[in-house]
């Protein structure tokens, strides 16, 4: 624990939805909700109006329809996603050498190991400058929170949604925590918090007034004494600068069951395509590849081969996951397939295993499947024919990009019976018009996604001067949202 609060936690608000909000200005104030739109698809973000009706990450998206049926709903965009989020990473990076990002929109900040802020009115102005940075180089908001502890400064973040910052101080952590359940404490899931519930135990001050050792009885050694310690307000955890990736997968849920086994050995050779993109993109290779697949009654099966070296060859990994979807028996229906390649290392071998794989694969294949052709995201080819509806909401997903040569950048608001209806307008610009064309327009294509902000100042020099202070000062569980 520190004597002052110099791990910074920010987490970006409602980010996939707010995201899209900025870039989609018919959309600013209205409830949006991204995720997956078929019928077995989950809300991945809902923007704050849309959390006024109810609807929350993880909700099937059939249950979000229900509760806000006039929502914007959209497929999530990862290239903008991944953009903002780099965006976002270089300007924390710039506060310290030791940043842990958690996901694309949340990260731990070690202001201390930058020389950034060394008490509570340095840490608060960071802070406030931070949050002003992300906003005018990305136009969205983050919450930002401050504590002495990684646990106490997520909990701060939490505190401080939507649009906010706040401070815990040192030395009053038991009493902040004693309110609160439970299921605020990392490690306390829905059937530990049960466990504990049974026990009497609801707080986190019942958790600490139990003791230690009977935790330990309740849990476990390791997990028991862990959680006592946090109770108590103590987490020695370090701010990690890199995470190392374990394994690299892809997986797709399929709106309807999948019974064609030609059509499921497809889906998986596409996965391990896609698989193989990751991959390479991370500048790594694996040596382990593993196969998912969920069956109709949800049974999971998982089957996984090590080749003898580490690879990266698209040839070699397709060839690997169809040997093992040969042991699965998926007669009755799958519902979900995955590819994943883990014993990852920075290096490929190439071996004659590999080669006489990449020529197997150059062949013609006997089940009369067109292969996948490397490089790039096809998805043609599968055995069953789709129909106007399901080409056209593959190929125009509902919030993705698309340019008219007439009119200009706009966004997909709906496709289907043979037309894709547009909405031009631009992040900067006035909320545009709506228009419909056939699927099969020829002015009309796939668009990359516009930058959020024009012309976003420089913060390459930033910041300019260290706010760090020796005075005292600064309240406990200062918070603003200015």
């Amino acid at each position: 624990m520190r004597a002052a609060p110099t791990i910074l936690h920010l987490d970006m608000d409602a980010f996939y939805a707010s995201a899209e909000q900025a870039a989609k200005p018919s959309l600013r104030g209205k409830p949006v909700v991204v995720g997956g739109l078929g019928p077995r698809g989950v809300v991945a973000t809902a923007s704050y109006e849309a959390r006024r009706f109810g609807v929350h990450s993880a909700m099937p998206m059939a249950q979000a329809r229900r509760l806000a049926p006039n929502a914007a709903y959209l497929v999530p965009r990862f290239t903008l996603y991944r953009t903002v989020s780099e965006q976002v990473m270089e300007l924390l990076r710039r506060l310290s050498p030791l940043v842990e990002p958690l996901s694309l929109d949340e990260a731990f900040v070690d202001l201390e190991a930058g020389g950034t802020a060394d008490d509570t009115p340095s840490a608060l102005e960071i802070g406030r400058q931070l949050r002003e940075a992300i906003e005018a180089v990305t136009g969205l908001s983050g919450s930002v929170g401050l504590a002495g502890s990684k646990m106490l400064a997520k909990i701060a973040s939490e505190e401080a949604k939507p649009d906010g910052i706040h401070l815990i101080a040192p030395g009053t952590e038991r009493t902040h925590l004693a309110p609160m359940p439970v299921r605020t404490l990392p490690g306390v899931g829905p059937a530990t918090a049960d466990h504990l519930r049974r026990a009497g135990m609801t707080t986190v001050d019942d958790l600490a007034e139990a003791g230690e050792a009977e935790l330990i009885r309740l849990l476990g050694k390791a997990h028991g004494a862990s959680l006592h310690r946090m109770a108590l307000g103590f987490d020695d955890r370090p701010v990690v600068a890199e995470r190392d990736a374990k394994s690299v997968s892809v997986e797709d849920t399929f709106d309807m069951d999948l019974h064609d086994r030609v059509r499921v050995r497809t889906e998986v050779e596409r996965l391990a395509g896609r698989c193989v993109q990751r991959l390479r993109a991370a500048g790594r290779s694996g040596r382990t590849v593993v196969l998912k697949v969920r069956r109709y009654d949800f049974s999971t099966l998982t089957r996984s081969e090590t080749l003898r070296g580490p690879t990266d060859d698209p040839a070699v990994v397709r060839e690997s996951a169809a040997r093992l979807l040969e042991s699965v028996d998926t007669t009755g229906g799958v519902r979900l397939l995955g590819v994943g390649v883990t014993g990852l290392a920075d290096f490929t071998q190439e071996d004659l295993f590999a080669q006489a794989a990449g020529e197997r694969a150059a062949e013609p294949d006997d089940t009369g499947t067109p292969e996948e052709t490397g490089g790039g995201e096809r998805e043609e080819g599968e055995p069953e024919p789709e129909d106007a509806e399901q080409l056209a909401a593959r190929r125009w997903p509902a919030g993705h990009d698309v340019r008219h040569e007439t009119y200009g950048h706009g966004w997909v608001q709906g496709s289907g019976v043979g037309r894709v209806t547009v909405r031009f307008e631009e992040p900067w610009s006035a909320p545009g018009r709506v228009r419909t064309f056939r699927v099969d327009d020829p002015e009309l294509r796939a668009a990359d996604p516009l930058p959020l902000v024009r012309d976003a100042p420089d913060y390459s020099s930033w910041p300019a001067s260290r706010p760090k202070s020796r005075s005292g000062g600064g309240a406990a569980g200062a918070a603003s949202r200015p």
